[in-house]
């Protein structure tokens, strides 16, 4: 996801009070501190891997936690904790196995949302 991109999905993303309530607590800033970055983005990865890529993820729709680390919160805030939230935000359809491409762009939706909440 570019930064152009990032900033037309936020302009959409303002529209939905539900998903703008969503912000990393003073806990989760100070894990994303303490680890990095790059550990953040690699523990997303396993995550949406996980819990996202098979065709029809066990449990979907309450496969990510509300609260427990930083990736679940940016989740949430970015509809890309579901399948069909991210048909819904992000064009990618249900039913079929996500590629690594699609892997990556979801832990980029993750990340960007997270280096803004660590920027406010």
């Amino acid at each position: 996801m570019t930064d152009d991109e990032w900033m037309d999905f936020q302009r959409r993303r303002s529209t939905s009070p539900f998903r703008m309530r969503f912000h990393l607590s003073q806990k989760d800033k100070e894990y994303v501190r303490e680890r990095g970055l790059n550990v953040i983005a690699s523990h997303a990865e396993d995550f949406i891997t996980k819990r996202l890529a098979p065709a029809h993820p066990v449990n979907d729709g309450r496969q990510t936690p509300m609260k427990g680390h930083p990736a679940f919160i940016a989740q949430h805030a970015t509809g890309t904790c579901c399948r069909s939230c991210l048909r819904k935000w992000h064009g990618i359809p249900e039913g079929k196995e996500l590629g690594k491409e699609e892997i990556d762009y979801i832990v980029s939706v993750i990340m960007h949302f997270i280096a803004d909440e660590m920027l406010s």
